[in-house]
């Protein structure tokens, strides 16, 4: 047991009450401290990847108490890859933050910005299900404090509908984990796995609706459609970094849905069997199309962007349904793009609103700062649209392979290539008018004075750009790593060996007949 697994969850927690009770009034300090603690997250991330890279399992166990009456953390190659992912964005961010001063336009932004955090890492690495709920309730509400970060009365709008929306998924994974406890004894998911198993095809009807329920608040999370209406307005509203932030946070309930459905509810388990293909596929290609046309026709750059997360998720979400590990590759592969995509456009689009006062897709005089702004959005749009040559071309042609043996093969293809299309129209309609159109528009001298953007702002952006295209130009390695995750997930076993197995204070008792 390392006690390196749980730093991602205890730095955060450990930073941010320190900068409200040290460096409230001090924001150089806040700051630093918040920098130092992103940067030694990615360090302490980029160790615990590189060790679970080889298919170890790490287990930490709070208070030494075994599986499954303790509370676990589990640290295996896609919990990891999760963290390391948040930790690379969670920089660029927290740069492009302090270097447009969006940080100091309301109060505690950075303690907030850790205890999100804080929920995020939990939320990868925990290993029984009432946590992972807690995790989502401590990553919710540092969430609430960001999207209302500044003010303003559209903000607090958006931020009431993000939070109504967000505690109807709360009270139906309470109902689901009740559910669930009622039928097995346990949450831990490594024990539910071994359990469910086990349950008499003829007393199923509790924890088939618990595996719904539980389907239906990952999908909230995943903004699939229908439960998709809250992300649009509450992302497009949200402050530029608060959104590139949230970014991840449409992958934790995709991450939610992986672990849990092929842990404890796989394909081949008849107490869940059709739910993936009958229910999940179907939702996840319309969200797919909803959000392209979104992207189609949204009149402001950062409600455009926040389509084109609804679709970019949509996409995973696909891949996801297949239930097949090459469809679990890409879909991993695709996450990874999918958040530095997104995350570099909402950033852009934030570049815009600094230099031209708005995001609104009309023409208007110049931008400052328009030549480098114009070629971060060209790049960014590629990047979203799935354009070669860019790691979001390489990610939907997986995903097309991934269905291509599929009953379901041929609407997979119609809708991704045709959604891509719809894509590629909106953004190209998009820069057309925000960078080409502008020069066409009558303006006087006092027009084109508005702030520049800073150096740092430009930095952050440039660095997920940078992440972009390494993610393209070592694909191969990375989908190959990608491909040994699925691997694992479709045979858990070194999974649940490694979590029920390990020696606590009050390990599992055995059943009859061991020894």
């Amino acid at each position: 047991m390392t006690h390196w697994l749980i730093a991602p969850v205890v730095l955060p927690a450990m930073l941010a009450p320190f900068i409200v009770l040290a460096a409230r009034y001090h924001i150089g300090i806040q700051r630093a401290f918040s920098v130092a603690g992103v940067v030694a997250l990615i360090v302490i991330s980029a160790a615990l990847a590189w060790n679970a890279s080889d298919g170890t399992v790490e287990i930490y166990q709070l208070g030494d108490w075994a599986a499954p009456f303790g509370i676990i953390l589990v640290g295996d190659s896609l919990s990891t890859l999760m963290v390391l992912l948040t930790a690379v964005l969670a920089l660029c961010v927290l740069l492009y933050a302090i270097g447009s001063e969006w940080d100091d336009r309301g109060t505690h932004f950075h303690a907030l910005f850790q205890f999100q955090l804080m929920g995020i890492m939990g939320a990868f690495l925990t290993g029984d299900l009432f946590n992972l709920f807690v995790f989502f309730e401590v990553l919710l509400i540092a969430s609430y404090g960001l999207m209302i970060h500044a003010g303003g009365t559209a903000r607090l709008r958006a931020g009431v509908q993000y939070v109504l929306f967000n505690l109807i998924g709360s009270t139906l994974f309470l109902f689901a984990l009740g559910s669930i406890y009622a039928e097995t004894g346990t949450l831990n998911m490594a024990d539910l796995a071994a359990r469910v198993a086990l349950i008499d095809p003829a007393e199923t009807v509790g924890i088939r609706v618990a595996s719904v329920l539980l389907l239906l608040v990952f999908a909230i999370k995943a903004a699939v459609v229908p439960l998709h209406f809250w992300l649009p307005s509450s992302y497009a509203e949200a402050p530029a970094p608060v959104a590139a932030l949230f970014a991840i946070m449409t992958k934790v309930g995709g991450y939610a849905i992986i672990r849990v459905y092929t842990l404890i509810f796989p394909p081949d388990v008849e107490v869940t069997s059709g739910l993936h293909d009958l229910w999940l596929l179907p939702a996840a290609l319309a969200s797919l199309a909803i959000g392209m046309i979104g992207v189609l026709a949204a009149k402001r750059l950062d409600r455009l962007v926040a389509f084109a997360v609804i679709g970019s998720m949509a996409m995973v979400m696909v891949s996801i349904a297949l239930f097949t590990p090459t469809g679990i590759a890409a879909a991993l592969y695709y996450i990874v793009h999918s958040t530095l995509a997104a995350a570099a456009l909402f950033l852009i689009a934030d570049l815009v609103r600094t230099g031209r006062g708005n995001v609104e897709l009309t023409a208007q005089a110049p931008m400052a700062g328009a030549a480098l702004t114009a070629a971060l959005f060209f790049i960014g749009a590629i990047a979203m649209a799935g354009l070669p040559p860019l790691s979001g071309f390489i990610g939907k042609l997986l995903v097309l392979d991934a269905a291509f043996d599929t009953d379901m093969m041929v609407w997979v293809w119609i809708i991704v290539l045709c959604s891509s299309l719809i894509s590629i129209l909106g953004f190209a309609r998009a820069g057309s008018v925000l960078f080409w159109k502008a020069h066409s528009v009558t303006h006087s001298e006092d027009d084109l004075v508005m702030p520049r953007p800073t150096t740092l702002s430009y930095v952050a952006v440039g660095a997920l750009i940078g992440l972009l295209t390494l993610h393209t130009v070592f694909a191969g390695q990375v989908h190959g790593y990608t491909t040994r995750i699925a691997a694992t997930l479709f045979e858990p076993t070194a999974y649940s060996d490694a979590v029920l197995n390990t020696p606590g204070k009050l390990s599992k008792p055995k059943k009859e007949g061991e020894h």
